[in-house]
């Protein structure tokens, strides 16, 4: 290791070949820290270059801005001066540090490394704890209460009895255009603080006492990129503290949890458990820097400390909700799924990988700020550019909140029968983009989710009960009094079928003109399923061609007939008794026209035994027989 030896009494430091690898070994660091930042940001640079070229685009005449880059010493915002004055004169460069002060120019040809060497002292010192370097990255500042325009303050040093406020001042130069100074009202204070800073210096603390004399007087005088080595020392001894801290804080935070998870069961503490390292590295994080900020680093290294230390309480941060929306939202969605709702199911998944997009972006947006990134910038290329992805995937985005509506409403499930227009199939699964079917010829059908959120769907799964309709064409000689029995006959069997809802049953003469006597048959099989239903259907249309038969009739043939021999024409014995039948229901005033009577509906209910007594299904249920 090189180290450089202070010397408090000099006012000018000469550069050794030593000290040259430390400035090799600082800018290696620092340029590790802009490739890492590069990386981080690769992700918005095109969005940034679509801002630019829409800019170009909507301001023809309008050229890019060269404000960052007309600066050479970077003193374009609050931030950048002061990291430029820290960086010049922590490698001994004060002739270049004295130009972040605002001075006259006679003034810093003669004062100017003296001032800045005092000023590095200061802010390098204890008496700096309360300033604050990132976060100022804005040209204009950064408003602040109580401060004008055009002036910023970044903190208080105090040592003893004499306080002074780090301010800086935007001013415009020739050369350079708008940038920012250290106030001459803060250099104005800085001797006597100065003075109060080199009274209460390291070396008469209690450190040499302790190690001795020489190897305190080692470790208080030798740096490293700036920082004494004892300070180096202490962060390193305080990492397995902070460490043991971390662990001793979940310790005592998991028993009541633990306790907790064991109530509720073995999956919650397997959650618990998934979130203990995470939480080990923030709690850890946490303790490390509550020690630094009382370790008195220098501000350039105490900057670049918090700021890579904040990244890894993101990262902590970030990865416990990542966590913890995973066994949430999952343990949501296997109770939807355990009551059958399958579409709160999918909509859960559909959430979990939205959130963690979310969770992710927010972790990517809190490192590059960490990092010192202008976020305004980064924002409004995201504007931009989300705006130009928008446009060039309309029929994506559709699809998703399609998709979304979709699984919101449940107006479809996976195992559902549906009629998508003029297709009828199954549901076997809904995605982000399409909803798949398997039509009723076996074949696979994809359904974009915005055409399916659009059209109508009808579920066919979702019927209650089933309706029945259809139409019997009587033969047209057909006498009215045998059309009365059928009809009524008609609506005995009806009424009389359990599993026929009696409140629906319409049976009605509608035509009698044309080849037929029109005859209308509607009512609702209690049933959901379609077999079940077709054998029903069946089993009516079985008995009413019975009944039609009963009554000597049949039905209307839809072709015209040639009769080659003399036709038998109508059975007159069936006739007759069809006729006599209706004469004495009209003599006991008993004629079920318009309809039956209440109380004949309810003993009709159940008297017609079904399946009937010969069918095969009677044998195979025994509470049937």
């Amino acid at each position: 290791m090189i180290f450089r030896r202070l010397d408090s009494s000099a006012t000018r430091v000469r550069i050794s070949p030593g000290e040259k690898k430390v400035m090799f070994s600082l800018f290696k660091t620092i340029f590790v820290k802009t490739v890492l930042g590069a990386m981080l940001c690769a992700a918005v640079c095109p969005m940034l270059s679509a801002q630019s070229a829409l800019t170009q685009i909507l301001q023809p005449g309008s050229k890019p801005s060269s404000a960052a880059a007309s600066d050479p010493l970077n003193r374009t915002t609050p931030s950048g001066c002061v990291l430029g004055f820290l960086q010049a004169a922590q490698s001994g460069n004060y002739t270049l540090a004295a130009q972040y002060l605002q001075m006259s120019a006679s003034r810093r040809q003669s004062e100017g490394e003296q001032t800045a060497s005092e000023l590095n002292s200061v802010l390098n010192s204890p008496a700096a704890a309360s300033v604050r370097v990132g976060g100022f990255t804005q040209p204009e500042g950064t408003p602040q209460e109580g401060v004008p325009l055009g002036r910023q303050k970044l903190g208080t040093m105090s040592s003893g009895d004499v306080e002074a406020d780090l301010e800086l001042v935007r001013v415009s130069d020739p050369s350079a255009g708008k940038i920012w100074l250290v106030s001459s009202e803060t250099l104005a204070k800085l001797p006597e603080l100065y003075d109060q800073v080199e009274a209460r210096q390291v070396e008469n603390t209690l450190l040499p006492r302790l190690l001795g004399k020489r190897l305190g007087g080692m470790l208080v005088k030798h740096e490293i990129a700036g920082m004494p080595l004892w300070q180096w020392f202490a962060l390193l001894l305080a990492a397995p503290i902070a460490a043991g801290v971390g662990w001793l804080v979940l310790a005592l935070l998991g028993i009541p949890l633990r306790w907790w998870a064991r109530r509720r069961g073995q999956a919650d503490i397997a959650n618990w458990r998934s979130v203990s390292a995470p939480a080990w590295l923030l709690t850890g994080t946490l303790a490390h820097q509550v020690f630094a900020r009382d370790l008195g680093m220098p501000l350039l290294t105490r900057h670049y400390y918090f700021q890579f230390s904040n990244i890894a309480l993101i990262i902590g941060a970030a990865w416990i909700a990542w966590r913890v929306v995973r066994w949430s939202l999952q343990r949501v969605r296997r109770r939807a799924l355990a009551h059958g709702h399958a579409g709160t199911g999918s909509l859960m998944l559909l959430g979990e990988r939205i959130v963690k997009a979310v969770i992710f972006i927010a972790g990517v947006y809190a490192v590059l700020d960490s990092l010192g990134f202008d976020m305004r910038t980064v924002l409004a290329g995201l504007g931009i550019g989300g705006l130009a992805i928008g446009f060039g995937a309309q029929q994506t985005i559709a699809n998703l909140f399609g998709g979304v509506s979709v699984l919101g409403d449940e107006v479809i499930r996976v195992g559902d029968v549906c009629t998508f227009g003029d297709r009828t199939g199954t549901v076997e699964d809904i995605g982000l983009r399409s909803t798949r079917v398997r039509t009723d010829e076996r074949t696979l059908l994809a359904i974009p989710n915005g055409t399916v959120a659009t059209i109508n769907v009808e579920n066919l799964s979702r019927r209650d009960k089933i309706l029945f309709k259809t139409k019997l064409g009587m033969r047209p000689e057909t006498k009215a009094d045998h059309m009365r029995f059928v009809l009524a006959e008609l609506r005995r069997l009806l009424y009389s079928h359990p599993k026929i809802e009696g409140q629906s049953v319409r049976v009605r003469l509608v035509d009698i003109s044309g080849t037929s006597l029109s005859i209308e048959v509607v009512s609702y099989i209690l049933t959901r399923d379609f077999n079940e239903y077709a054998a029903i259907r069946e089993d009516l249309l079985l008995r009413m061609m019975d009944i039609m038969e009963d009554a000597g009739s049949g039905l209307a043939l839809p072709s015209q007939t040639l009769y080659l021999s003399r036709d038998a024409g109508l059975e007159k014995e069936k006739a007759e008794n069809a006729a006599q039948k209706i004469a004495e229901l009209r003599d006991s005033k008993s004629l079920p026209f318009p309809d039956h009577h209440e109380k004949d509906k309810a003993a009709f209910k159940g008297s017609i035994e079904y399946p009937p007594a010969e069918s095969v299904s009677k044998r195979d249920d025994p509470a049937k027989k």
